[in-house]
């Protein structure tokens, strides 16, 4: 899978491209048409402490799922984020199944 990540207000470290890119990887294990994803790092100046946003955009055939989540950590958020593409992907494969 193509994963293409940028970084907004910050330099990210190669060891979180890596972290991302793994990450979105393991999401082909659960649908295995995975063409490619565009993630958003984004860093905003607030005062609470959950100020980084990860936004996912994941594209398969015929269908794109967004998802956005806002953490204390990039880390964090990227889990949160592939947690709910894993469900949609599930959930998207049950429903192909069934219509076989």
């Amino acid at each position: 899978m193509k994963v293409n990540t940028q970084s907004v207000n910050f330099n990210a470290d190669v060891k979180l491209y890596r972290f991302v890119e793994t990450r979105l990887n393991k999401l082909e294990t659960f649908y295995d048409k995975v063409i490619s994803s565009d993630v958003s790092l984004k860093v905003v100046n607030t005062s609470s402490k959950e100020n980084k946003i990860v936004e996912i955009k994941l594209n398969i055939p015929r269908d794109k799922y967004v998802v956005k989540k806002t953490c204390k950590s990039f880390e964090e958020a990227v889990d949160s984020a592939c947690n709910s593409l894993e469900r949609k992907l599930k959930k998207r494969k049950g429903k192909i199944r069934l219509a076989t």
